[in-house]
């Protein structure tokens, strides 16, 4: 009983926490005319992954990289799948050119830089530290961009003008706070009553603590859909999945006593399956420069279908390997379809 209230109380707590992150992070980037794209690629995603980075840094210095790893893995699948799958059933998200020609490639990049580094079974210090110096350059290409692109004098900068900075920054560190303090909550209800289920520590990892360290990203980014900041609802979810793997992987990797041990089921079937997300994202972000409801539907679906999978293979059951067997032959071809229309998008555009 006591662990479901914890839930119920984290819930709560996060629900508020996105409101109040959302609204001082929007007035903060209009008092300093910086894009909300940037806003959400940078102090929201940062913000809300910072539930990942205390699991998996906990984790790792704990023995247990299968919860640290998988935290991160499971983390970056739910960010892309579930939460742009729900946020564009909601609503339509426009995506920036800007996000598609810089932080896509970045977040593709990271993502098969982390599958070579686990290819051999092990994540050690030295990779987790070539992990930190790519978030550092990549927040260095974020300065860049936005002095190389300042946002111009236009309307809607001067709806924060009369009241007090303070207060805006105010509210953004409580609404982080809250959320902090919200998932906390979750992550110990629901492990909780997993670990009472019998539930192994990586599926654990890859479903109950990866979804709910994502929760802040969940809320903000729903949020910040229904309030029609959906620059900062994609930005978040593509800034929290670089972060995840140049900033929580690589201070867990880092500082873990030992290498950090990557479980075989994770190299053939989890890693990949996260590599074909972010791969996904290329064709579905370009087509139209949004995610429709239909693509937003997929992504959503491909979600449950892991997560099908997940819970038959943890229970022994054999139609989890069918499962994925399923959504490897339809997705695979579907990545395919995506990329050959994203090209002849492209020819279309170098010829006109």
């Amino acid at each position: 009983m006591m662990n479901l209230l914890w839930v119920v109380l984290g819930l709560l707590l996060l629900v508020k926490g996105a409101e109040f992150l959302i609204q001082g992070s929007a007035n903060i980037a209009a008092r300093f005319r910086i894009p909300p794209l940037l806003i959400g690629l940078t102090l929201v995603a940062f913000g809300t992954s910072s539930p990942e980075l205390a699991v998996s840094v906990d984790a790792a210095l704990a023995g247990q990289a299968s919860v640290g790893l998988g935290n991160v893995v499971g983390s970056n699948i739910f960010n892309v799948l579930f939460i742009l799958g729900l946020c564009g059933l909601v609503a339509p998200l426009m995506v920036s050119s800007v996000l598609i020609r810089w932080d896509l490639p970045i977040m593709l990049g990271a993502s098969l830089l982390t599958w070579l580094f686990a290819a051999d079974g092990a994540l050690v210090w030295w990779e987790g530290m070539l992990l930190l110096a790519g978030l550092a350059a990549y927040l260095v290409s974020l300065v860049y961009r936005a002095r190389a692109n300042p946002t111009p004098d236009d309307v809607g900068f001067t709806l924060a003008e009369n009241t007090a900075m303070w207060r805006h920054g105010l509210m953004a560190v409580l609404g982080l706070a809250l959320l902090v303090v919200g998932s906390k909550l979750m992550v110990k209800g629901a492990v909780a009553i997993a670990l009472m289920l019998g539930v192994s520590e990586l599926v654990i990892g890859l479903t109950l603590v990866a979804a709910a360290t994502s929760l802040p990203e969940v809320m903000t980014s729903l949020v910040a859909t229904i309030k029609g900041q959906r620059d900062i609802a994609v930005g978040n979810v593509i800034g929290s999945n670089i972060f995840n793997l140049l900033g929580v992987l690589g201070v867990a990797g880092w500082v873990s006593p030992e290498p950090m041990a990557v479980p075989q089921v994770m190299l053939h079937i989890d890693i990949p399956l996260m590599v074909m997300v972010a791969l996904i994202c290329l064709p579905v972000f370009f087509t139209g420069h949004q995610i429709s409801r239909v693509e937003a539907g997929g992504l959503l679906a491909l979600y449950i279908a892991y997560t099908c999978y997940l819970v038959l293979s943890a229970i022994g059951s054999p139609v989890g390997g069918w499962v994925y067997e399923a959504v490897k032959m339809l997705s695979i071809p579907l990545t395919l379809l995506l990329i050959a229309k994203t090209a002849d998008e492209l020819r279309g555009e170098s010829v006109g």
